[in-house]
């Protein structure tokens, strides 16, 4: 009888040991690794508060399959290798999926770390070669530059009838990958670069890139860097009387920018993949529930913190289970509609590098808000 009991608990420890962390705890445990601090700050704060309310949410309706969400936050200080130390700490400490980082060259760095664990990682950044690289545990929540370059392009040439323009980019991971793909839809068009002016990241005083961008003999600036960056730019610009058209991507004219820029923002245009002043009721339902928690309007990196949080839910809810691999190999050609899985906001689908697959905006800048000119079909 001592032998069968001393059996017993042995088989029950073995099962106890075998059984998924996720399962053995009352909660389960998320991470998100982002910007809190440094000059990311102002894009990871934003992601950082769309994923808080997104899991607040979650929890209050139930948690997933069952279970109470616990989310870690990790400050990466906006520096790629503080960012890969972050993530190697929140998968130490039994995450079993990842949100973050926004900084592109943060998470070209960190994703291998999260690809080494097999743990599924959801990102705001924007680099092209971020789901070129062959890792099936990275997913998007927003386009990468080689999917929005192209919009842009085809409105600048169709809309715009621009012949020639200046670029002004960020020399960092982020601002190369959009700088190239840029580029490449330009000189695809037969439409010539007159001026290319890299500019620092954190810079500070943009008084000599405006004068070379306004003296370029361009029909438009087209301006790819991070909101602060863009922020001071459009400051400057309106400083020197520059006239001709500013165009960009989200990051020239996110509500983020337009706060810093105040009217200096007005004018501007370009493509987003996501806005708070998008024609979409639950966009406007969570951009509306997001300002009166916070106390500021939501911009993009919100919005996709919010998505990211929401796509784990509904994807390991689909799953079963909390088996991380498993996740991330179902992620791959799923997709999700929102009028079943509303979190999500928008129609949203993932392809087998990880890229997102949704419909954007076309808007400027008029009166401090962004005015939805057109919305583009998934491409």
């Amino acid at each position: 009888m001592h032998r069968r009991l001393v059996l017993g608990l042995a088989a029950t420890l073995a099962m106890t040991v075998a059984m998924p962390a996720a399962w053995a705890q009352d909660t389960v445990k998320i991470a998100d690794v982002a910007e809190l601090s440094g000059p990311g700050a102002t894009a990871g704060v934003n992601w950082n508060d769309g994923v808080k309310m997104a899991i607040e949410e979650i929890n209050a309706a139930g948690g997933i399959l069952g279970k109470q969400v616990e989310l870690s936050e990790y400050d990466s200080q906006s520096d790629a290798q503080t960012s890969r130390a972050m993530v190697q700490k929140a998968i130490d400490d039994g995450a079993y999926a990842l949100l973050g980082t926004v900084y592109s060259g943060s998470t070209i760095v960190n994703m291998l770390v999260a690809q080494q664990a097999e743990i599924p990682q959801f990102t705001g950044s924007e680099s092209a070669r971020i789901t070129a690289m062959g890792n099936p545990f990275i997913f998007r929540t927003s386009f990468g530059s080689q999917k929005s370059m192209p919009k842009i392009a085809q409105y600048m040439q169709d809309e715009m009838g621009v012949k020639k323009v200046a670029i002004v980019w960020a020399n960092t991971e982020f601002g190369k990958a959009g700088h190239d793909a840029f580029t490449a839809e330009m000189e695809a068009r037969g439409i010539e670069i007159t001026a290319d002016i890299p500019t620092e990241n954190a810079q500070a005083d943009f008084a000599a890139d405006v004068v070379k961008a306004k003296g370029a003999d361009a029909d438009a600036i087209f301006v790819y860097m991070t909101e602060e960056e863009s922020a001071r730019f459009l400051r400057e610009a309106k400083k020197q009387g520059v006239d001709k058209p500013l165009v960009g991507e989200t990051t020239l004219i996110g509500q983020k920018v337009i706060d810093l820029a105040g009217d200096a923002a007005d004018g501007a245009m370009g493509h987003v993949s996501l806005t708070p002043d998008a024609p979409n009721p639950n966009v406007e339902k969570m951009s509306a529930a997001f300002e009166a928690k916070f106390g500021y309007r939501p911009d993009h990196n919100a919005i996709k913190g919010y998505i990211g949080a929401y796509a784990i839910k509904y994807a390991t809810e689909q799953v079963g289970d909390f088996d991380s691999a498993k996740i991330a190999e179902h992620l791959h050609g799923l997709k999700l509609s929102a009028a079943e899985n509303p979190g999500i906001l928008i129609d949203i689908g993932w392809d087998d590098t990880g890229e997102v697959s949704r419909e954007s905006y076309l808007v400027a800048v008029e009166g401090g808000k962004q005015v939805v000119k057109a919305t583009l079909p998934a491409n």
